[in-house]
């Protein structure tokens, strides 16, 4: 799926419906949301994508994305 240009892109973002302003990295959606990257997991389409490729991955409508924070426990 392409989107229009200015137009906002529908995605599910941690399995809820999820509206961009604006096409945007991995790396940005992450920290729109107040994720520190390095200690997030992304899963963009069911694929694990690598810290060093969030900042070049850009999100289109329909992408089905994940985010899931580490946490340290006992």
């Amino acid at each position: 799926m392409t989107a229009t240009p200015g137009a906002a892109l529908a995605i599910r973002l941690n399995g809820e419906p999820h509206l961009l302003p604006e096409s945007m990295s991995l790396r940005a959606l992450v920290d729109s949301v107040g994720c520190d990257p390095a200690s997030v997991a992304v899963e963009l389409n069911g694929v694990i994508v690598r810290r060093a490729r969030l900042v070049e991955t850009t999100i289109v409508d329909g992408d089905v994305v994940e985010i899931v924070r580490f946490v340290q426990g006992g």
